[in-house]
């Protein structure tokens, strides 16, 4: 079959390839770019093709026999290209369900890549090469789509006879060996047949036929799940092939080695990624069995795994739930005496178990649940609340706790009940899920606790506010007061050191009331409000340096800005925030130490930090150093603040989208970091 005919040879005056076998040279030297061109082309027109290896299969091999082939006629012998490669390649394609036609096509393909690869090269064999090639090509065809033919009719025979065995048959142990008994008939060069289903940890032998099958049956044989030819298969999921396994070291059944087998292939029983067993199949006539057989095999043990996995089930399903409504009825003692509301639903959300307090809250009777499904109790509006999300436990095994709902009684009357529903898969010891777990706890006097301790919060909160707002009056009249006597030419020198002191001390009263202030902002909800503007935090770190170094003339205040320090920030509440961690490092930092502040740009970010000297801040407090009314010492600088400081630092620091760490180290100081996205613009008001 050809695509195209090829393209005529350049005249006389093209170049000629050097060398005696010139169509196998040329072949040999321009092998992968023909595979390459040959998987573009096949991809074109199938974009869904395996990939790599599985694509190219044989065609690399096939294309090295037909360059063998070349060399041969040149050399005067009958050129040949051996059966067993496009026949394997036709298998293969049968196996990733190829229809004939596009595995015809393939072949045309390698056709056309090889002549595109001449006429870009404009090197040309002769005339008889090229009918060489095209003989060689079109017989690959013949012999792929005839083993392709063979072996699916066979196969389709094969497969029908497992079906029908499945179908006559009642349980494994009848469907098992008329399986292998259809294997056998089918493939001559089998001598004996086995299965070996997982139970645990190890594989056991359930069905055999041929050499050897009563003695092994009779033994019972099994063996770990990890030992031995079989368990190699086991772990690696993948066909194996053995010749001489009689001799073969891995071999742990002596029997094997006694009845002289020579080849033996086994294949893994898969259920997705779960392992249902092995299967081999065995010849004392054959060395190895032909990719035919294997691919039969293969396919026989994939149709047959899937009832092998169904009937285990099903099985195991009657044994479990036998299992679980014996565990249901011991429970019921304890059902009726829980205060709690308990029941249990199958995997049709049908109630099997329920108590007296859960049925109550539904307004029925403990026996009008059994059987039922949840909507057949329930109005349909809950149920269709709350069977999507049983169904979810039931299909994902995961669980759904305290799921807060509301209850008012029958027809809506009476005063409204709180509860708080936990629901989880109920399991059996291998872990399949049975059916569906409710928990339901009355929490309405939790709730009614917490609605008290609410209204007693927002009392304190309000009791903060107003003493925060009536006590800054008179405090602004004493500090106007300390700053006009300051200015008093007539003061003694005490009098002027005592007004200093009524200065200082009504401003740290006034830093008090604006943390307390700002307090009750942030934990009434909603966060600190930010005026957003285009500032330079350079500036704002700066300004807020020189007013402390004034207060502070003994101590040493470093500053260094790197990179762009411009955003959209509240000025105001970052020098806040420089202000607090400056005076908080003064306060706590060794006073022959400098208190470093850097403002660097990372990024979409920038970075402020403040570093000093001193002893570090103990593990243990570290914990809940930014919580209200907590301080980073025990000492006498614990009694300068109200211990709201570095929690207004966070709060700032969230308002503007950021976050705020320390580090504190022995031997390295502390150090506070403040992480400030640029931000963006404030909205337009509307």
């Amino acid at each position: 079959m050809r695509d195209q005919e090829p393209p005529q040879p350049p005249g006389p005056s093209g170049p000629e390839p050097e060398g005696k076998y010139r169509l196998a040279d040329f072949l040999r030297r321009h092998r992968e770019d023909i595979l390459a061109d040959w998987e573009r082309a096949v991809r074109s027109r199938h974009p869904d093709s395996p990939e790599g290896a599985l694509l190219r299969n044989h065609m690399p091999e096939f294309l090295e026999r037909l360059a063998d082939a070349a060399e041969q006629a040149s050399a005067g012998h009958p050129p040949r290209v051996p059966e067993f490669v496009p026949g394997e390649h036709g298998l293969q394609r049968l196996e990733l369900g190829f229809e004939p036609g596009e595995v015809a096509l393939e072949y045309g393909l390698l056709r056309h890549a090889i002549l595109r690869c001449l006429e870009r090269s404009g090197h040309w064999p002769g005339l008889a090469e090229l009918e060489l090639m095209d003989e060689a090509i079109d017989q690959g065809i013949i012999t792929a789509i005839t083993y392709y033919a063979r072996t699916r009719e066979r196969m389709m025979q094969a497969l029908e006879r497992v079906s029908q065995a499945a179908l006559e048959s009642e349980d494994l142990d009848t469907f098992l060996p008329r399986l292998l008994n259809v294997l056998m008939e089918t493939a001559v060069a089998v001598d004996g047949a086995s299965i070996l289903l997982r139970e645990g940890e190890r594989l056991r032998l359930r069905a055999a036929v041929g050499l050897g099958a009563e003695q092994a049956l009779a033994e019972g044989a099994s063996l770990p799940l990890n030992q031995g030819l079989t368990g190699q298969v086991a772990a690696e999921r993948q066909p194996r092939s053995v010749r001489s396994v009689a001799t073969h070291p891995q071999m742990l059944y002596e029997p094997i080695r006694e009845l002289g087998l020579r080849a033996t292939y086994s294949v893994p029983l898969l259920h997705g990624e779960t392992l249902a067993g092995v299967a081999h199949m065995a010849s004392r006539t054959v060395f190895e069995f032909s990719e035919a057989d294997k691919l039969l095999f293969r396919a026989m043990v994939t149709r047959a795994t899937g009832f092998i996995v169904q009937a285990e089930l099903a099985e195991r399903e009657r044994l479990i739930r036998a299992e679980a409504q014996h565990s249901l009825a011991q429970l019921d003692t304890l059902l009726k005496a829980s205060p709690v509301g308990i029941a249990f639903l199958d995997q049709e959300l049908r109630y099997l178990r329920i108590n007296e307090t859960l049925a109550t809250l539904h307004g029925h009777s403990v026996e009008f649940h059994r059987g039922r499904r949840v909507r057949e109790v329930v109005p349909d509006w809950v149920a269709d609340l709350y069977e999507p999300l049983f169904r979810r436990i039931l299909e994902t095994g995961q669980p759904v706790s305290n799921h807060e709902f509301i209850s008012h009684g029958p027809d809506y009357q009476g005063p409204a009940r709180y509860w708080l529903g936990s629901y989880y898969p109920v399991r059996a010891e291998s872990g399949e899920v049975l059916g569906l777990g409710c928990v339901v706890v009355d929490i309405t006097p939790q709730k009614e606790v917490e609605a008290e301790l609410r209204r007693s919060a927002e009392l304190r909160e309000q009791l903060i506010g107003v003493l925060g707002h009536d006590l800054r009056n008179p405090l602004n009249a004493i500090s106007a007061s300390a700053f006009l006597l300051e200015r008093t030419e007539d003061l003694s020198d005490g009098a002027v050191r005592a007004v200093e002191r009524i200065r200082k001390s009504a401003g740290r009263m006034a830093r008090m009331l604006n943390d307390i202030l700002d307090f009750a902002r942030s934990s009434m909800g909603g966060g600190l409000p930010v005026l957003r503007e285009w500032v330079n935090l350079h500036d704002i770190a700066r300004g807020a340096l020189e007013e402390l170094q004034v207060t502070h003339p003994g101590r040493r205040l470093e500053l260094e800005v790197r990179g762009d320090g411009w955003g959209w920030w509240d000025a105001d509440r970052l020098a806040q925030v420089v202000g607090n961690l400056l005076s908080n490092a003064l306060h706590h930092g060794r006073p022959d130490t400098p208190v470093r502040v850097e403002v660097r740009e990372a990024g979409s970010e920038v970075l402020l930090s403040v570093h000093n000297e001193g002893e570090p801040i103990p593990a243990e407090l570290q914990a809940t150093l930014f919580q209200p009314f907590r301080r980073g010492t025990t000492g006498k600088a614990a009694t300068r603040s109200v211990g709201l400081g570095l929690y207004i630092v966070r709060q700032v620091a969230h308002a503007h989208g950021g976050e705020v760490e320390v580090r504190s180290v022995a031997g390295e100081g502390t150090t506070f970091m403040v992480h400030l996205p640029r931000g963006t613009p404030p909205s337009p008001p509307v």
